[in-house]
């Protein structure tokens, strides 16, 4: 079995381009090539020992090259392999006449890198002397080094982007030895685990009355009619859709793809519509919903929609308080959790939390953060809030504790999931890299 590290870095290049990258700074970590010299041929292009010794700078990122002679020239080796495969990817790329990348686009992300990279200077010329302490002798020539890293960049993700869109890249499942190795492999490169916590629970959310249902339904089948006689979509989003992340975008949700935690029956309509079809109302938990399909991919659709949401008043809202407060004495009292979660609970929210950081908990959601600081595994948090911008569709919740993970080296079962998520789509990257090696000259050399 090939090393796990060398399965990746074949199918995921490091495409980076920074001041400090290249020349000088290279050499410093490559004292065995005095002289350049071809390390590899692929097709009608050649890869140099330099190219190597600038990516293997890239990947140090400032650490120390191993001292090791064995395990540098095993990590000069595998950066050899990856570049054989960026331009394996890059040529056939190439020749694909429905991937294109222009000078503009190219020019535009060199101007932003430029901007991001000048920025961290007080001064242009200390921007300057630091490009020519890592080799490059004026801003042109480093403008045309960091064009051609662009350019290949964009070539390689519109490529793969282009065989995932026609299916022709399947996730290929990794073993658990092969999870395993990796891991073994690569231990070294995680960063160490913060606190986390696991927890279940009980959201229980405002339910509008059936007259508000009525009146939401009502609205969502007018604004329908319009749309039937010639209205536009996008406008009528915008005038009409409670959705505040996509009304402004004319409720654009882009490309769906099945099993992505949709509400069952949006998912079903969504993919079950014609390409400039419109569906029938569809209700979910948030409210109704119009459906248009703009797009139709296998698997996926790309659409658009309007979200109709029922009205909530106050006296909705302390009816859901009531019945949190009474839910929650009764859980403490000894009543199944898992029963009273599937009587009340939200299911536009998660049931369980597994392993979640302590500190993104406290920055990304405070509420949680507050009520589980200080809880110990096992313990029942006291039912707290969930604020909303419209104060009457604030939700509750009911928190149980489940597990706290201390803060240390990150263990293999933290990542275990992680990993061979990530390793499915390396794997199905590298059976497609062999079949392009396989018809592509290709001579990599003594390193």
């Amino acid at each position: 079995m090939k090393p796990m590290r060398l399965l990746v870095t074949a199918a995921a290049a490091l495409w980076a381009v920074t001041v400090v990258a290249p020349r000088v700074a290279a050499q410093a970590v490559d004292t065995t090539n005095t002289i350049d010299r071809v390390v590899a041929v692929v097709g009608n292009k050649t890869i140099l020992s330099s190219q190597v010794a600038e990516r293997l700078f890239v990947e140090l990122n400032g650490r120390e090259a191993p001292k090791d002679p064995k395990a540098l020239g095993q990590l000069r080796k595998s950066i050899l392999e990856s570049l054989v495969s960026e331009e394996l990817v890059v040529q056939e790329a190439s020749r694909d006449t429905l991937i294109k990348v222009t000078d503009e686009e190219v020019t535009q992300s060199v101007d932003e890198l430029y901007k991001n990279v000048r920025g961290r200077y007080t001064s242009e010329a200390l921007f300057r002397t630091e490009l020519q302490r890592t080799g490059f002798q004026t801003l042109e020539e480093w403008r045309s080094f960091s064009a051609d890293q662009q350019r290949r960049k964009f070539l390689s993700d519109r490529y793969w982007a282009r065989l995932n869109q026609q299916q022709k890249v399947k996730d290929i499942p990794p073993t658990d030895a092969e999870v395993r190795e990796y891991f073994d492999q690569n231990k070294t490169s995680f960063p160490a685990r913060s606190e986390g916590v696991s927890f279940k629970q009980v959201i229980m959310a405002p339910k509008p009355t059936d007259t508000a249902k009525a009146v939401a339904k009502a609205l969502a089948d007018s604004i329908l009619a319009g749309l039937r006689k010639g209205g536009d979509f996008a406008t009528a989003a915008r005038r009409f859709s409670m959705d505040p992340a996509t009304k402004e975008q004319g409720g654009a949700l882009n490309w769906i793809r099945r099993g992505q935690g949709w509400d069952p029956k949006f998912e079903e309509a969504a993919f079950s519509l014609r390409p400039g079809q419109i569906s029938d109302p569809v209700e979910s938990s948030f409210g109704y919903h119009l459906i248009q399909v703009e797009r139709v991919q296998p698997a996926e659709v790309q659409v658009r929609h309007i979200l109709i949401m029922p009205a909530i008043d106050s006296t909705d809202a302390e009816r859901t308080r009531k019945l949190a407060e009474a839910a929650y004495v009764a859980i403490k009292a000894g009543a199944p959790f898992d029963s009273l979660q599937r009587l009340y609970h939200d299911k536009a929210e998660e049931r369980e939390v597994e392993q979640f950081p302590l500190d993104r908990l406290v920055q990304s959601a405070p509420a949680y953060g507050t009520a589980l600081r200080d809880a110990k595994q096992g313990e029942l948090i006291p039912l707290f809030k969930l604020d909303a911008p419209d104060p009457n569709r604030a939700k509750w919740a009911i928190v149980l504790l489940t597990s706290r993970i201390p803060a240390g080296e990150t263990r293999f079962e933290d990542v275990r999931d992680r990993i061979r998520t990530s390793l499915a789509s390396v794997l199905s990257r590298k059976k497609h890299l062999d079949r392009l090696r396989s018809a592509t000259f290709v001579e990599v050399r003594e390193i």
